[in-house]
């Protein structure tokens, strides 16, 4: 059974920057793609970044050039540094094992002055 555990979420001013983490196991690890959703209040969820076994990585248009998505295979977990936030980043963010589909809990993001 593979088990996703975010974390990392909080309140930041516009502009400021967050780390969320994303913590694997039950899995190869290392041979998983992983992926970052949100999802905004009245909002579907979207994509925002994911990472492959290869560390292929690939964003949303909305968070190019000021997000970022890496793997550390040794610790079985997949990061989104998240800077120059604006308030329409903020939403509950999801990792998710693109090999299985399992989910986590998800991180509240909350942008704002």
């Amino acid at each position: 059974q593979v088990q996703l555990v975010e974390s990392g979420g909080g309140l930041v001013q516009p502009g400021g920057s967050l780390r969320l983490s994303c913590a694997a196991s039950g899995t190869i690890f290392s041979i998983s793609t992983v992926g970052w959703y949100r999802q905004a209040p009245g909002k579907e969820r979207e994509l925002v970044a994911w990472i492959t076994s290869g560390r292929s990585t690939n964003y949303a248009d909305s968070v190019k050039g000021r997000f970022t998505i890496s793997r550390d295979n040794l610790k079985n977990t997949v990061y989104l540094q998240m800077n120059s936030l604006k308030p329409e980043d903020t939403a509950v963010y999801y990792c998710r094992h693109l090999n299985s589909g399992h989910w986590g809990q998800g991180t509240q993001v909350t942008v704002s002055s």
